[in-house]
């Protein structure tokens, strides 16, 4: 049982930050109505035992006994409003309690709620006046079997023990209220880092989409241009191409699928494709063969099954990434893919296609797929350089970690 999954066992000052202010009408919870019972309790018996002080051996007349009950009950009973108004019935208190002592109980448990309720100035000052008030009481209503002095040190050490108890039980409440609000504000930062997280996530699928999508899309483009600037190629060429832009659209469609499907249920991805690794480069090449490009595939790589996913993930990627720019901006140019490598040396993956012949057509491109792939290599611990190369083509190259 935690106090969170019960507030009405928590005392008003905790179940609310903000200390009651002077005249509020703080909720009392179940616990409250306890203590306050409990409080009423108290200064009833502190009144009797003074009552019976006062009845044994005192030359006290009847009408003085008469008011002095009188006064103890009312300070009894105006303990209900302690929590509303803890000064004013202190003050009182303080008052009433110097001409009658069956109000001293009452005044003390006053002073505990005024200790607990209020800072440490005005309980200074009323502290100070209730040692006054102790100081003239037994001068006032001496008793026989007591001295003066006595009267006064214990009143004074009766106060100052109260008082002290009741700021221990501020201070402790007011810890309490501190790591209560250091937890909102941890459980509030941990929502803003999940949320950061989760943007991250989304961006990096984001990034991801592009790269997938990038490539079945530059497919569908190259053909649907051929189709559109030769209306009169033979009729085995039309079809090809139709069925090429088919595939991809086909292809473009199921890599659309899967990135939605991860965003509607992560960790729900048995069911989905699995994903491209440096196994599968040679099925990204033959696709490339079958749009009508010229791709030569040197793997140097003795074991690709043994590269880790991650990494022959990012090569499969760069190697999309780069065909595809190739296949935009340099129609008809014979591309060359090379991969090297071992364990402990890394992945070494190399794109280059030489300067195309001919009028090369206006694709529009926003350099964003380069920028990503840079920043998956960064993020996988190695490197990526692409640029023109000397013979006035573009090159790819990336290196990969592939530990030992």
């Amino acid at each position: 049982m935690t106090r969170s999954e019960y507030p009405w066992l928590l005392p008003s000052a905790l179940a609310d930050p903000e200390l009651p202010a002077e005249g509020s009408r703080p909720r009392r919870t179940l616990r409250d109505w306890v203590v306050d019972v409990a409080a009423f309790l108290i200064a009833v018996v502190i009144a009797v035992l003074t009552l019976d002080a006062l009845t044994s051996g005192s030359r006290e007349s009847s009408l003085e006994l008469a008011a002095d009950v009188a006064a103890g009950g009312l300070a009894c009973c105006a303990l209900w409003f302690r929590r509303r108004r803890p000064v004013d019935l202190a003050v009182a208190l303080v008052v009433v309690s110097t001409f009658a002592p069956l109000a001293s109980g009452a005044l003390l448990v006053a002073l505990f709620s005024l200790a607990v309720h209020r800072p440490f100035k005005p309980v200074a000052v009323v502290g100070a006046a209730a040692v006054g008030s102790g100081v003239v009481q037994p001068w006032l209503r001496p008793d026989p079997s007591t001295s003066w002095m006595s009267s006064v040190l214990f009143g004074t050490v009766l106060v100052l023990l109260v008082i002290a108890w009741g700021m221990v039980v501020r201070s402790r409440r007011q810890i309490v209220v501190v790591l209560r609000e250091r937890a909102h504000r941890a459980e509030a930062e941990a929502e803003l880092r999940a949320e950061q997280a989760q943007r991250l996530a989304r961006e990096a699928i984001a990034r991801e989409m592009h790269d997938v999508l990038a490539h079945r899309l530059t497919l569908l483009s190259v053909h649907a241009g051929a189709l559109e600037f030769r209306p009169d190629a033979p009729v085995p060429e039309v079809a090809r191409a139709a069925g090429v832009i088919r595939d991809s659209a086909h292809e473009a469609l199921q890599d659309l699928r899967e990135i939605i499907g991860v965003l509607r249920t992560p960790g729900e991805g048995e069911e989905n494709r699995p994903q491209p690794t440096l196994v599968t480069l040679e099925e990204l090449v033959a696709e490339s063969r079958q749009a009508g490009m010229k791709v030569t595939l040197v793997n140097r790589v003795a074991d690709p099954e043994a590269v880790p996913a991650a990494t022959g993930r990012t090569a499969y990627r760069i190697a999309q990434e780069a065909l595809t720019n190739a296949r935009k901006h340099a129609p008809g140019a014979e591309v060359t893919v090379t991969l090297g490598g071992r364990p402990g040396e890394g992945i070494a993956v190399e794109v280059h296609n030489p300067r195309p012949t001919g009028d090369v057509p206006k694709v529009p491109g926003s350099g964003q797929g380069l920028i990503g792939l840079t920043e998956r290599a960064t993020l996988a611990g190695g490197r990526l350089e692409h640029g023109a190369s000397g013979d006035g083509g573009f090159r790819v190259e990336a290196w990969l970690p592939w530990p030992a």
